[in-house]
């Protein structure tokens, strides 16, 4: 079962306690039932009753207190993590917004020396609490070199916070709000713990028209002790940093989940449908619509599940998670852009219909890749990679499907943030050459090109510093990145050739719209510009492989799904 059916939950991670997690919250979300669900989402209402499960059930106690400071089923898991992330937006962004900022906001307490606040977490997670992390401000948004939130000294250990922080999710009702700030007089960054319901902590409004509330508030000289503080000077920078890490490849799932529930929407009403006397699903065009969606919304799940591998495996010695985890967060969201966009394109106006989850689908898929740092933010981190992917590989051992009932430890310990150009990874190439489908050939062949475009076209200084060009060289390069972790997990997960093949098919269309783009771009040079006409490739066309994803694998899906009224 390669995409989630919550009419057929499968078996597939060993541990019995998420398998009755997930069954659980399906069951909370169909008894709920699609009716309820949209008028809720209309209404924007506050999402009180599926709070009230999460505590009820412990769920977030149970999945996100580290081994050690819960009782035996709980541990930081990524990998049963990313089973949850997927549910959750499969049903809805807001139900999974509550989830990924409670984890950012226990990142910088669990990366922290702060015992006694650990175990107040952990007993917090045990009573259903929920979190936040004060990040950003209004003025100066996720620049955190410009902080505002000041934490000035009073003497005998104990401060005053004065400031205000904007974007903040569940700012209204989190029992802890993980506040990063700094000290007046260049005295150093510093993370701090407030509580929502205290008298200095100013709730302003929601700031946006959403079920979720995201916040702006104001510390009013807040008082603060040494008991309130988490982290100081590096250790405080380094933790929003690591913190980011952690949040930002939740992200990838959230949009794998919209993306699958919104693909069994689409496909049983196109499938009921008649135009010009031809069943709507007949239609040439329809059929490669569909298949491209099927195709990219399981190569993003394959991406983001082989990425979780090497991030649950990373250590001091091993970073190679810091280039795959932006990759999560920019290709795959921006994929779950792509595939509602084709779907969109065979249901047209039905999308826009109020009763339907596609209707919500659109709308919420556009955030993900907006959220823990813009597409270009994540673009400009991954392109600091590529001289060492490219032209200096390093021996690692190989990194196996990671399930194991394991506590992530590293995550919390991931250490400074610096040195990222220094960073190596295993030899890309033995993975393309392992395949002899016929459009890895070709995507291989365009990876090569790319490889000579940068060693004998090398951009210049001033096209270096041109984010515009470099912008288009980076989406040249997440692609290779893409496609070598698909093909990883295809060979571990018994993914037929089929599937693959057809994956690459667009990913070769890809390369050449990015060449193109690339081409394109006023500073490129008549030897770049050969060099990206030569990876201009037309993808390998069997019309007997396309017709057998489609009847096997997509079109089979019709029926397969459709959420409880």
């Amino acid at each position: 079962m390669l995409l989630l059916n919550p009419n057929k939950l499968v078996q597939t991670h060993p541990d019995p306690v998420l398998r009755e997690i997930i069954r659980k919250t399906v069951d909370f979300f169909e008894t709920k039932g699609k009716k309820k669900l949209k008028e809720d989402d209309l209404n924007r209402v506050w999402y009180a009753d599926f709070i009230e499960f999460v505590a009820r059930e412990k769920i977030f106690y149970t999945l996100l207190t580290p081994a050690g400071y819960g009782n035996a089923d709980c541990r930081w898991d990524t990998s049963r993590l990313v089973v949850f992330n997927e549910v959750l937006g499969f049903y809805g962004l807001c139900y999974w917004y509550v989830w990924q900022v409670t984890i950012l906001g226990l990142g910088p307490i669990w990366m922290s020396d702060n015992e006694a606040l650990k175990r107040k977490t952990a007993k917090l997670l045990e009573e259903g609490a929920i979190f936040a992390f004060g990040l950003s401000e209004k003025e100066h948004g996720a620049d955190i070199y410009a902080s505002d939130m000041l934490l000035i000294p009073q003497g005998d250990g104990k401060y005053v916070a004065r400031g205000d922080k904007y974007y903040i999710g569940n700012g209204n009702e989190a029992a802890m709000v993980s506040t990063f700030g700094r000290l007046p007089d260049d005295g150093g960054y510093v993370f701090f713990t407030v509580n929502s319901k205290h008298e200095k902590y100013e709730l302003v409004k929601n700031i946006t028209a959403t079920q979720s509330y995201v916040a702006e508030f104001i510390l009013n000289d807040y008082p603060i002790t040494d008991a309130d503080i988490l982290s100081r000077g590096d250790e405080a920078w380094n933790s929003t940093l690591n913190t980011v890490n952690i949040g930002k490849y939740n992200l990838g799932w959230g949009s794998i989940g919209i993306c699958t529930h919104a693909f069994y929407e689409a496909i049983n009403h196109a499938s009921g449908r008649s135009l010009y006397s031809m069943q709507v699903t007949d239609f040439p065009h329809v059929k490669q619509m569909f298949v491209d969606a099927w195709a990219r919304l399981v190569a993003m799940k394959l991406f983001a599940s082989r990425a979780a591998d090497y991030f649950r495996s990373a250590s001091a010695e091993d970073r190679r998670y810091l280039l795959y985890n932006p990759v999560v967060k920019m290709k795959v969201t921006t994929q779950g852009e792509e595939v509602i966009n084709l779907i969109w394109d065979v249901i047209a106006a039905k999308g826009f219909e109020r009763d339907t989850y596609f209707d919500t689908a659109a709308r919420d898929i556009r955030g993900l890749p907006k959220l823990e740092g813009t597409v270009h933010v994540n673009i400009a981190l991954i392109v600091k990679f590529m001289q060492n992917y490219f032209f200096n590989p390093a021996e690692y051992a190989a990194v196996a499907k990671r399930e194991d009932a394991a506590n992530d430890d590293f995550l919390f310990n991931q250490g400074p943030t610096k040195g990222l150009g220094k960073i190596r990874f295993h030899d890309y190439r033995p993975v393309y050459a392992g395949s002899s489908l016929p459009n890895v050939r070709i995507f291989a062949e365009q990876i090569e090109l790319f490889r000579k475009f940068l060693m004998k076209a090398t951009p210049d200084e001033i096209q270096q510093k041109d984010i515009d060009f470099l912008l288009a060289v980076g989406e040249i390069f997440t692609l290779v990145v893409y496609g070598q972790l698909i093909l990883e997990n295809a060979a571990m997960s018994s993914v037929t050739g089929d599937i693959v093949d057809q994956i690459f098919d667009f990913m070769v269309r890809d390369f050449s719209k990015f060449a193109l783009a690339l081409y394109s771009k006023p500073s490129s040079t008549e030897t770049q510009m050969s060099f990206c006409t030569q990876m201009i490739r037309k993808a390998h066309t069997d019309t007997e492989r396309f017709k057998r994803v489609l009847d096997d694998h997509v079109y089979s899906l019709n029926g397969a799904y459709t959420m409880k009224e």
